[in-house]
């Protein structure tokens, strides 16, 4: 009886073991010798009011450093798939943010991706944190991936665009699990179509807030940011066939809300992009407009406070040179504050801004290349984006004006 026992579960274990089809572990180690410098000017003169001003000129904010993620994302992770028969299968995706730099981040989070799913002929179903819709348009469109100084000025203004309201919906000390749901977004459930739709896919996502309810709502404590903001809804549709891929997404994020007031504050963001390989050369493109708007359970008399509208496009070129890549880019974005008209006041003209970016990619091997990539940002108006590194001066009467950057760097994956 031992005996059989024993051997019916070998057997279990067996099949158990023969049913789990993979699981690999995998990463990226980028490293980078970077600089970025940023210049604010004095554009003030002589006026009726101070005609002995005198200009201050510009004043410049600069660093150098060895960074990390110039030309893909440094990570580590872990990924596995069970067979569950009947065309079903399981898997897992756990994948964390590290700082080969310096080793100061590694795998305390799974922030990168956590995500659990269940697929089959039906599509998938995929639950935890995981890539917005949204934000899939911004990087598979971008020629430098968003990664590096080269990425291009959409994702940059609408990464600190949609941020969270204070206090924001962090994860106890890992303020890069919480800070906005513009790139990822936590506690999702989300639907993939099958691949095998003639070359259209899609995919639709929602982002529980995981805030408390009261009952009735007089309990509710007075703090701001406490019922709704972290929800997330979004979508994103494509086609991709051949040398051409096209997609439109969609999404509405939560970054606020006050509970006695009744505001509901929320960045909905619309976009379309494309790609086009006509072999010697592949172009890329998309246009992106967001909205951070608040919504009112009683408008007030005077209105309230106004939307502010952000628009931007891309527009981008990858030509294969042998073993390598040359990569180029030039993206735009303009903020409408939508003021009202005064006749006594002046409108102020919108912020708006532009960047060009060129690089080279030279590939060693398939899985690691030499990379160099330059870019210089120019702000109008009170626009204050940058490549990285360090902020604009904008004290004692400087306002940003332009911002350069370079990325010289290794990749390995393996």
């Amino acid at each position: 009886m031992k005996k059989s026992l024993v051997a019916l579960a070998a057997l279990a274990v067996a099949g158990v073991a023969s049913a789990q089809s993979s699981v690999t572990l995998f990463g990226v180690v980028d490293a980078s010798i970077s600089g970025y410098s940023s210049t604010s000017r004095d554009l003030r003169g002589a006026t009726f009011a101070d005609p002995f001003y005198l200009n201050k000129g510009s004043v410049k904010a600069s660093r150098r450093e060895l960074a990390n993620s110039g030309y893909n994302s440094s990570r580590l992770g872990f990924r596995g798939t069970e067979d569950l028969g009947g065309g079903l299968a399981a898997s897992f995706w756990l994948e964390a943010p590290i700082s080969n730099d310096d080793g100061s981040q590694g795998v305390a989070t799974f922030a990168r991706r956590s995500t659990v799913s269940l697929s089959g002929g039906f599509g998938e179903i995929r639950l935890g944190r995981d890539y917005t819709p949204t934000f899939w348009n911004d990087t598979v469109f971008d020629p430098f991936g968003t990664n590096g100084v080269g990425t291009n000025l959409i994702s940059t203004a609408n990464g600190s665009f949609g941020g969270f309201g204070t206090p924001t919906a962090t994860v106890g000390p890992f303020a890069n699990v919480g800070a906005n749901n513009y790139v990822r977004a936590s506690n999702t459930i989300g639907y993939f179509l099958p691949p095998n739709l003639g070359g259209f896919y899609g995919q639709v996502m929602y982002g529980f807030a995981e805030k408390t309810k009261y009952s009735p709502g007089l309990a509710t404590p007075d703090v701001a940011n406490t019922q709704r903001q972290g929800r997330y809804v979004g979508g994103r549709f494509g086609y991709a066939n051949g040398p051409l891929d096209v997609a439109l997404a969609y999404g509405s994020s939560t970054v606020g809300d006050n509970f006695y007031p009744g505001t509901t504050d929320k960045v909905n963001t619309l976009n379309l992009g494309a790609s086009y390989d006509f072999g010697p050369v592949k172009l890329f493109g998309e246009v992106s407009r967001a909205k951070n708007k608040r919504d009112y359970e009683v408008t007030p008399f005077a209105g309230g406070r106004a939307d502010t509208d952000l628009t931007g496009y891309l527009l981008g070129v990858t030509v294969p040179v042998g073993a390598g890549l040359i990569r180029a880019s030039y993206s735009s974005v303009k903020y409408d504050l939508n003021q009202p008209e005064s006749f006594f006041v002046p409108r102020a003209a919108d912020p708006k801004a532009n960047k060009l970016a060129l690089g080279y990619v030279h590939n060693l091997s398939k899985r690691t290349a030499l990379y160099a990539t330059v870019a210089r940002v120019s702000n109008k108006n009170g626009a204050s984006l940058t490549v990285g590194g360090p902020a604009f001066v904008t004290t004692g009467g400087f306002t940003p004006k332009n911002s350069t950057g370079y990325d010289f760097g290794i990749r390995h994956a393996f």
